[in-house]
This record gives C-alpha cells, structure tokens and sequence, in this order.
C-alpha cells in the first residue's frame, strides 16, 4: 500500500507539472505591426520590429536571422507609403520549456520508485532476521533448559548411587575394608563438590529469564548460548571425571580390603594353629629348618618332594644330611632330579654294591662316599659346567674330585626334584629297588661351587648356611606316601643318634 500511495504521488507530481509548463509557455498577447509614419525605410521599420518586444522578436530569436514575418523586400520596389497598410493576421505559436526545478523527468521518477523499493526491500529482509534470529534464540534456550534438567538427573543418579559411606556425614566403623571411606576430608571434598555443582546449576537457572528477555538483540544474542554450552559440558565433564575416579577408588579399595581379608585370616589360622599345637603339648617347628624326612622301609611309594622350581644352574653345590637304614645293601636314591626328556637330569645312586654314583645329563662319575655304618653323615657335592668339574664331601673333608662329568652342560630349568626315590620319567615310575630307607636333613642347593672352608663350617655347625637356590625350609618339602616329617635339629639330634 505504501509504494502505491509513492507511485499516485509521484504520479499526481508529474501531471501538475506538465499542467504548469504548459501555462507558462502561452505568451502575452501582442499589438499588430503597424506601418512606420510616412518617410520611414525599412531599416527604421526593421530597427522598430526589433525594438518592440512583441512574438515576432521572439519567433527570429527561435529561428534564426532569416526567419522574420513578412517576406523581404524585393529590390526595386517602391517605399512604403505612408498610409497604413491592413492589419496582417496574426500566427500563435506555443513553446514548452522543460523546468528542471517544477517539472521532474521520468528518469528521476522511476529512481525515486527504485529507491523506495529497495528500502522497502531492505526493511523487509531486516523484520524477517529480527524474527529468525528470536526464532534461534528461543530454541536455544529451550534446549539449554533441557540440558540443565539432563543435567539435574545425572547428578541425582550420581548421588543416589554413591556408597553409603559418602552419603551419610558420620565415619562408620563396622567393617575393615571401609576404613579409608571414613576419612572427613574425603567426605568434605565430595560434599564441596556436588554442593558447588548444585551452587551452579542454580544460578544458570535463575540467568535464564534475564537471558530470554536479552534475546530479543540481535547482536549479541548469539554469544550467550556458546557460552551456555561451554559451561554445560564443563561442568558436565567435571562430573563424569568425578563418578569415573570414585569408581575407580572403590574397586581399588575393595581389591586391596580382599587381599588384607585374606592375609588376616591366613595369619589367624596360623595363630590357631599355633595355639592348638601349645594345648596339645607340641612344639611347632622352630626354626624352619629343624626337622627331617623319615623313610622307614623301602617301596616305590614314599618320597618327598621339593615345592620350588630350580633355575637354569652352569655350577651347583648339594649339601644334606644322611643316615642310611639300608643294611649295607645299598643305600638307594637320596635325591633325583628330572627335567622334560631327560629323567636323569642330576641323580645321587648307590644300588647294590657299587659304590656311589653322581649322573648329570646321564653321564656317571663314581664318588667315594660311604654311609653303610648307620650314622649321620654330611655329605656336599660340588659341579661346574666349565670342564665337568666336580667334587665330593663327606663330614667337611674332600674325598675325591674329577672332570669331564656332562662338560658344558647347563642344568635345565623347570623340573622335578624328588627325594628318596629315583625317577624314571618326569616325576614317576619309582623302581623300589633304588629306593632310600633312612633320614634326609638339611638339603640345601646352591648356584655355585662352595669353598673347602664354606662345606667344613656347615659340617661342624659352626657356619650354618642355607641354600640361596633352594633352601631346607618346612614350607617348600612335602611328604608322600608314608613318608614322615618330625622335628629335628640335625646339630644336636646326631649327638644323641
């Protein structure tokens, strides 16, 4: 409506202009020529033409020189008389000068109407910017409000799943893996925590209002939601971050409140062990070393076995105590060793009447021991790889020594050991007639050669020393099939043997 009431105005303009030029073009009317008084010329009668400011001055100015009324006079012709001539008619002539101020030209017309136009264009695409950008708003804030709802359930979530323990404000005391939750400044930090989340969330939902009614600016309506957003995640972040290192503790905590749970009852039960063992009028073994391995007859079904893998060995040294009960017909295995594909890894031999016999990796070399007199003996026996060296103990004296015994051969790792029977294969097939009939003490192994002085001190009791590969320990020997274990200590117990 409003560029139609433009286009009438203008139009309206434009008509009354034209109406305007058109008056100010009629020209006066003029008095006819006259005829000059008698005895004038026609220049004088030219001169008064052009004096007079009548149409014809006007008409020659239009026209030119050449364009006068009347035709020129002929040459020749008499003067004019001096009686006047009859009037000649009259010719109008209308001209309409454009006004540049009054009277607009189209051209300017159809700029105005194209001004217009564009302003009204212009005023247009400016409301509909204004209404999408409220539009924008409106929805952002609409989504703002969900994610603080989203928001005000995780943490409700959160603080309904948390642990008792953090939850109530009190320590709680009846049970030993909820110690470390009993600590007030845990419990104050979580508390400062969600109170400081609640603290937020609150005032994001009181800025809401203010910032629907800012909305409506277009400039810097845009930045509020980013910032919204921004604070959204971080906070949510922060209590992700917060749930996942809670959870992360508890596990922690209830792995570690099970392995003291079970180191308690384990030393519980030993304690009880104990105290039966002092009730019934038993001692327990002290120290964990004293005690010995009893065989009492000869079969394939009583043995001992060592708890505790050997390494790969390049040297060794085997030190026990023996007491043979076998009568003089051979004292059987004290010990064999086997390992995957090879039974006779490390084996100490006496059957029949031979002497007695050390094979490492199946190769044999003769040791002269004797234990045929039914007495405690202590027998050390040392092996390097370097050549197959070896050499044999008994109560601290060296009594032989040799070379070339599995020269260069490690001992493998990872086997069997047994003591009182000899292996046939890995762990089994015991024969009962290489089987030990007697008491086995203080078996101790370790990675090298001792020296001369080392085996003397540990067969007088003067230099007690355990195995750093395998040490003579309760823990690490178990009795089989009739076998017994009773306390001993070897350095008093000979005496009175």
């Amino acid at each position: 409506m409003k560029f139609l009431a433009v286009l009438l105005a203008a139009g309206m303009l434009a008509f009354l202009g034209a109406v305007i030029c058109i008056i100010a073009s009629v020209p006066l009317a003029a008095s006819p020529a006259r005829a000059l008084p008698g005895g004038a010329d026609n220049a004088s009668a030219a001169s008064a033409a052009a004096a007079s400011p009548g149409p014809q001055r006007s008409l020659s100015a239009l026209h030119g020189a050449g364009g006068s009324a009347g035709p020129p006079a002929l040459p020749g012709a008499p003067a004019a008389s001096a009686h006047p001539l009859p009037p000649a008619p009259l010719f109008s002539r209308f001209l309409c000068t454009p006004l540049a101020a009054a009277c607009p030209s189209g051209a300017e017309q159809g700029d105005a109407a194209a001004g217009e136009r564009e302003e009204l264009l212009l005023l247009q695409s400016t409301a509909e910017q204004l209404r999408q950008t409220a539009l924008q708003q409106e929805a952002r804030i609409r989504a703002d409000q969900d994610t603080i709802r989203e928001l005000t359930g995780k943490l409700g979530r959160c603080e309904s799943g948390l642990p008792r323990g953090l939850q109530d404000a009190g320590p709680r005391r009846d049970a030993m893996a909820d110690g470390p939750w009993d600590s007030p400044a845990l419990v104050l930090e979580l508390e400062d925590a969600v109170r400081a989340l609640r603290d937020r969330l609150d005032r994001i939902e009181q800025e809401l209002p203010a910032r629907v009614n800012f909305s409506a600016a277009p400039a810097p309506a845009p930045a509020m939601p980013t910032a919204l957003h921004s604070k959204m995640d971080e906070l949510e972040g922060q209590l992700l971050a917060k749930v996942l290192a809670l959870e992360k503790e508890r596990v922690a905590l209830s792995h570690s409140s099970h392995q003291q749970q079970q180191e308690v009852e384990k030393e519980l039960d030993a304690l009880q062990d104990r105290v039966a063992e002092l009730e019934h009028g038993t001692s327990a073994y002290n120290p964990p070393d004293a005690f010995k391995i009893s065989i009492p007859i000869r079969n394939n079904y009583m043995y001992a076995r060592v708890r505790k893998a050997l390494p790969e060995l390049y040297a060794f040294t085997v030190c026990m105590w023996l007491r043979s009960r076998s009568g003089g017909s051979g004292q059987g295995t004290p010990f064999s060793y086997s390992v995957p594909g090879q039974a006779n890894e490390i084996v100490l031999l006496e059957a029949g009447h031979d002497p007695m016999e050390l094979l490492i990796n199946d190769k044999v070399a003769q040791l002269p021991l004797s234990l045929k007199d039914g007495s405690w003996h202590h027998i050390c026996i040392a092996w390097t790889t370097r050549d197959g060296l070896w050499s044999a103990y008994q109560d601290g004296e060296l009594q032989g020594s040799g070379e070339n015994l599995a020269a260069w051969h490690p001992i493998k790792p990872h086997g069997i050991l047994i003591l009182g029977q000899e292996q046939d294969t890995l762990g089994g097939r015991f024969d009962a007639t290489q089987a030990f009939v007697g008491d086995i003490a203080q078996f101790n192994l370790w990675d090298h050669a001792l020296t001369p002085a080392q085996v003397l001190g540990i067969a007088n009791c003067t230099g007690p020393l355990l195995g750093n590969v395998l040490p003579w320990e309760d823990k690490l020997v178990e009795a089989f099939g009739g076998a017994k274990k009773a306390t001993f200590d070897v350095c008093k117990g000979r005496a009175k043997a």
